[in-house]
């Protein structure tokens, strides 16, 4: 039997016994903070089993896709282990029980019209103390005792080891069957969850039976499939296989089922499927959460194909045989092959550019562990070496046995238990417990009356005093306290908006004539909407008939801006690609943040593409309507849906003229044109592959353009040129005085004066207005709010350093016979130290030749001037003979600028050198004096 044949005879059969068939959930749930990937088929139903939803239906099937890491050391070395997989499964909500689903699944695997497995090949487990379950296989199934065992709770109880070590919440025993093989091995192939308890507390008697009793049961698709089509591994089922064959041809190697490449091939198939669903998903390569597992895999894999020689990136070819093999149940893969392709390839080229670094630091560290006689690897260093390069551990293990070293697996484990808390990556509680749990079990939901309303009356439902810390605890009532005590507030429905799909929650006032309450946040708890705030008048009842007035301001500016959200990623779709699409927002008043998947930085053309787009569209004033449709509709219609988003069926469709479908809960306008102004002021990187665009609507938007305009008009007034030469000006500013600073410090007088710019293409459109002021900031290195003020610092340097440069040829004028004159004979040479006023000097080494020119008699000179009030300059230059008398200009020069806090130097026969303190010149004269004196005698 086929793996796709297989899929759809379970699904099929599960139907056929009155379930509802519901599609797989995403991969990476960003709805779950629980989790970084879908773990289980359970995973979408976590609300249902819990009882905290209203039910549709009691009953339900799917074939979901999961991806797990726990096991990840077994990948490609056992027969059965994945990290993504299809998990099968039936679930139960209050509906039927173990009689029903024990059934059931005995029929689907030894009925002739279904799998048709020979029943003698089939054994059971149940949970030790679970008679119910054991009764039913024994008694009702006919299977003899000797085919049930009995196992502890850590073995056969959801969570593992629930009774005694928890977690706290929703568990119950579980019965597992196994499929013997011909050697007499057994292989696990379903397990069926009797959900049935809520623990609470410590055992004994925490067990506490649940008011409707619940069925989960999960079955591997691969692994039924392996044994189904008697296979030695998952590996080798018919949808497999192929790309085990694909992965073998682009390593060049044969595949061989026992042999330390067919291992390498195996984790090679499987990392590369997993990140293919990933990546296709928008889950890049990351530092951290989803992301980093994506990237761990991928360097896992280039590890493996290093070992067989690989040195260039090689797995982003098997992904079209990926694609191939699974685009029967997920077709839309087929729309991002050559996207996935073009990310697992960069991830690719960056590890082999750091693996060779890798491997060297590993032979180092061997090295040193030589020398010291080490015996064991570092936990800590073999942990550095796995965030920092991503060689796993299991790899350097077989490389340190090789040197007969072992391996410290708890200090890894400790250090990657650490890295997992502090990047975020740890796991939290699937099932958690409170006041907020209490409400939520008792009220289910709040209705939400925002969208039609703005005001509306409610009542008091729940009054929660405290933090998340523990101290949390429900109130009755509650007297206005300290202007630092937070309250949160439940009403029976409410106009305010929740926090959610990265729309800001809504503030305002519930109050009515016993109290004031000011909500200064309002947040989702699951279905329940909860409102932050102060109590700052009276006391609050549970109860208590009360008015909720959202501010209507800040609504509108919030639907402004979200609107503008729909309209933005239409255009990224429209002028960058399919592939860009959310990977987050932040919709505030009047302002929003879109973060979209996309491998480079946009153009300026891209730019003002999309700016223009939006514009369009807001000028066009297409009407904005909203719908609720089934969930299959909005997809026939082409609406967009956001990877990683949960949505209900039905939902909730927004619609924008003829242009823009998307599912959407958020508040928007009812006209495009209510936006009234949009503008983008930034487009930049947030991580590897996600970029990200803040823009304003609204009073904002009308603001920043005014801002935009009066800061370009300033710096034109101050550069005096036209507002289209802004950024060449600004351009020659900068450049005139770098180039006076460097004219100041060779002691050039010569000043060339700036040449004004008068062109720049005549008056400029607002679009290159902004485009000018961003590049004017960005040569300034400021924001563009300082630009006039950075300019205005530029000009006075201008003005400065030309009087500076004027002073220096205003100095003390000297010439060769006066130095002459004065020079001290030292036994057969002249001597001439002394200062020059403000010389130039180039004019001192222009004297400095003409010296030694002049006189009939060895020269050694030193003359020193002052620049800018705070620096010393001082050259030295001394006659042939003198040099090769062993006298050097470069030491003497050298040995005096000490003294005025400096140094430099150059050729035995002309130097110059510089300080910084020339109170101490005169001093530094001596010290010349003194140094020649030696030198000569």
């Amino acid at each position: 039997m086929k793996t796709d044949e297989l899929r759809e005879m379970y699904l099929d059969f599960y139907v056929s016994k009155g379930h509802t068939l519901q599609g797989s959930d995403v991969l990476v749930p960003t709805w779950d903070p629980s989790v970084l990937f879908t773990p289980a088929g359970m995973n979408q139903f976590k609300d249902h089993f819990l009882g905290k939803v209203k039910l549709d239906f009691t009953r339900a099937t799917t074939c979901q896709k999961c991806l797990r890491t726990g096991d990840i050391e077994n990948v490609g070395r056992t027969a059965y282990h994945h990290t993504f997989f299809e998990m099968l499964g039936n679930f139960s909500f209050g509906d039927y029980f173990k009689t029903e689903a024990i059934h059931w699944a005995w029929e689907f695997l030894t009925s002739k019209k279904w799998l048709n497995i020979p029943a003698g090949r089939l054994n059971v487990t149940v949970y030790k103390d679970d008679d119910e379950a054991f009764g039913i296989w024994h008694e009702q199934i006919g299977l003899p005792t000797s085919k049930i065992a009995r196992m502890d709770e850590d073995e056969n109880f959801w969570p593992a080891s629930a009774p005694s070590q928890g977690p706290d919440g929703v568990c119950g025993p579980c019965s597992e069957i196994y499929y013997e093989l011909e050697g007499g091995e057994s292989v696990e192939i379903w397990n069926l969850v009797f959900t049935q308890f809520n623990r609470i507390g410590s055992p004994p008697d925490n067990l506490h039976p649940l008011p409707s009793k619940n069925i989960d049961t999960g079955m591997g698709l691969e692994r039924c499939a392996s044994v189904l089509q008697g296979q030695p591994t998952n590996y080798h089922i018919d949808n497999l296989f192929p790309i085990v064959q694909a992965a073998a041809e682009v390593c060049s190697r044969n595949y061989s089922l026992d042999s330390d490449d067919g291992r390498r091939l195996r984790r090679i198939t499987d990392h590369v499927r997993a990140c293919t669903f990933s990546i296709h998903e928008n889950v890049y390569p990351g530092p951290d959460k989803a992301k980093y597992v994506v990237r761990r895999l991928i360097r896992r894999a280039v590890l493996d194909g290093h070992q067989m020689g690989l040195r260039e990136p090689f797995l982003h070819q098997i992904v079209p045989a990926v694609v191939e093999q699974m685009k029967k149940p997920y077709p839309e893969l087929a729309e991002s092959v050559q996207r996935v392709t073009r990310v697992m390839q960069k991830e690719e080229e960056a590890f082999f550019q750091t693996l060779d670094a890798a491997l060297s630091r590993i032979d180092q560290m061997f090295t040193r562990m030589e020398d010291v006689a080490g015996v064991m690897v570092d936990g800590n260093e073999a942990a550095d070496l796995y965030k920092t390069y991503g060689v796993p551990p299991e790899l350097l293990q077989t490389l340190a046995s090789e040197k007969n070293l072992t391996f410290d697996w708890d200090g890894y484990n400790k250090s990657m238990d650490q890295h997992a808390v502090d990047s975020g990556a740890g796991q939290k509680e699937l099932f958690q417990t409170g006041p907020l749990e209490t409400l939520k079990e008792s009220l289910r939901e709040t209705p939400f009356l925002g969208y039609e309303q703005i005001s509306a009356s409610c009542h008091v439902k729940g009054i929660i005093v405290g933090n998340t810390d523990g101290d949390e605890h429900l109130l009755g009532k509650v007297a206005a306290g300290g202007a630092d005590q937070e309250l949160r507030v439940v009403l029976d429905h409410t106009p305010f908006y929740a926090e959610s799909g990265g729309q800001v929650g809504d503030v305002g006032t519930i109050h009515n004539d016993d109290f004031e309450f000011h909500v200064t946040d309002t947040q989702k708890h699951a279905a329940l909407i909860v409102h932050y705030g102060h109590l700052v008048r009276g006391t609050i009842h549970e109860n208590a008939t009360v008015t909720a007035d959202v501010d209507t301001e800040r609504r509108d500016a919030i639907r402004r801006a979200h609107s503008a959200t729909h309209i933005l990623h239409h255009a990224l779709q429209k002028h960058v690609g399919q592939h860009a699409q959310q990977q987050g927002s932040k919709v505030e008043a009047d302002v929003l943040r879109f973060d979209f998947t996309n491998q480079e930085a946009l153009s300026e053309a891209q730019i003002e593409a999309i700016q223009s787009d939006v514009l369009e569209h807001v000028a066009a004033g297409d009407p904005i309507r909203w719908d609720t449709v089934p969930l299959a509709d909005a997809r026939a219609a082409g609406a967009m849906m956001l990877f990683g988003e949960k949505y209900p069926d039905p939902v909730r469709m927004v619609s924008m003229g003829e242009f823009s479908k998307e599912l959407c809960g958020g508040t928007h306008l009812d006209n495009t044109g209510d936006v009234q102004a949009f503008e983008l002021t930034s487009e930049e990187s947030v991580s590897s592959n996600t970029r990200r665009i803040v823009a304003l609507t609204g009073e904002k938007a009308k603001a920043y353009r005014q801002q935009t305009t009066e800061i370009l008009e300033a710096a034109a007034k101050q550069l005096a040129c036209p507002v289209a030469a802004v950024s060449e000006a600004t351009k020659s500013l900068i450049d005139q005085v770098r180039k006076l600073k460097k004219q100041l410090a060779s002691g050039n007088a010569d000043v060339q004066k700036r040449t004004p710019v008068t062109g720049g293409g005549g008056e400029a459109s607002y679009a290159k207005m902004k485009l000018i002021v961003r590049d004017t900031a960005r040569m300034l290195n400021v924001a563009a709010a300082d630009v006039s003020s950075r300019i205005d610092a530029l000009l006075a340097d201008e003005k400065s350093l030309i009087q500076q440069l004027a002073n220096l040829t205003a100095g003390e004028q000297v010439t060769a016979d006066d130095l002459l004159a004065d020079a001290e004979t030292v036994g057969e040479s002249l001597l001439i130290v002394r200062t020059i006023d403000g010389a130039n000097p180039n004019v001192i080494r222009q004297l400095i030749d003409q010296l030694r020119k002049k006189s009939d008699k060895p020269v050694a000179v030193l003359l020193a001037t002052v620049v800018g009030g705070d620096k010393v300059i001082l050259v030295a230059g001394i006659s042939k003979a003198l040099v090769e008398g062993g006298m050097s200009a470069g030491k003497w020069v050298g040995e005096v600028a000490a003294v005025v806090g400096g140094g430099g130097g150059g050729k035995p026969d002309l130097a110059q050198a510089g300080g910084k303190d020339p109170e101490k010149l005169p001093a530094a004269i001596d010290k010349a004096k003194e140094g020649a004196r030696a030198m000569i005698g």
